[in-house]
């Protein structure tokens, strides 16, 4: 219980609101420019969190073909989404423009087990903490839902970035087995 004492038992900056401004990384990191305050305003970028699962899969497709994953059937995609029990984008938003930069879901038996699926962060928005930032919001999501055994699937090319997280490979031995059609 250690591991989610040290994230969840103190406020945060994420909100868990439906959409809610990553300030505390990103604050107001729009063109630098100090001229007009209402033309700065319009300009600047903000980072923000949503749990809509209105996603254009067009768009979420662009971005796991920014990352190089293999490219899925919409319609399959567009059944995970709707079966999944939490959906997590993130947007970068400059005036009334927003664009996906990130992305994950989890699955859930909505009582004590979470698995996140597809965390995905856009190559321009990698290295800069919001890939993090998007975990970090996943699971103060699903810890606000009581979940208290949360899994994921990791690449080997990531799995460093997930241990950071805190995540471990299972302390107890391998319990994890897989089937697949032949």
């Amino acid at each position: 219980m250690g591991f989610w004492k040290t994230w969840f038992s103190t406020p945060e900056s994420v909100a868990t609101n439906k959409t809610t401004s990553f300030e505390e990384h990103t604050g107001e990191f729009g063109s630098g420019s100090n001229a007009n305050s209402d033309a700065a305003a319009r300009n600047a970028e903000r980072i923000v969190f949503s749990t809509e699962r209105d996603i254009d899969l067009y768009e979420l497709e662009e971005l796991c073909d920014a990352v190089g994953w293999s490219r899925r059937p919409l319609r399959k995609v567009k059944k995970a989404i709707e079966h999944s029990f939490l959906v997590a984008s993130m947007w970068q938003v400059r005036g009334n423009q927003r664009r996906l930069i990130g992305f994950a879901r989890a699955t859930s038996d909505h009582a004590f087990n979470a698995t996140i699926w597809d965390v995905v962060v856009h190559p321009d928005f990698q290295g800069k903490g919001l890939g993090k930032a998007l975990m970090k919001y996943v699971l103060k999501k699903l810890r606000s839902e009581e979940i208290s055994n949360v899994t994921l699937f990791a690449d080997p090319h990531v799995v460093d970035f997930y241990r950071t997280m805190g995540f471990m490979p299972d302390p107890e031995g391998i319990k994890g087995m897989f089937w697949y059609p032949h």
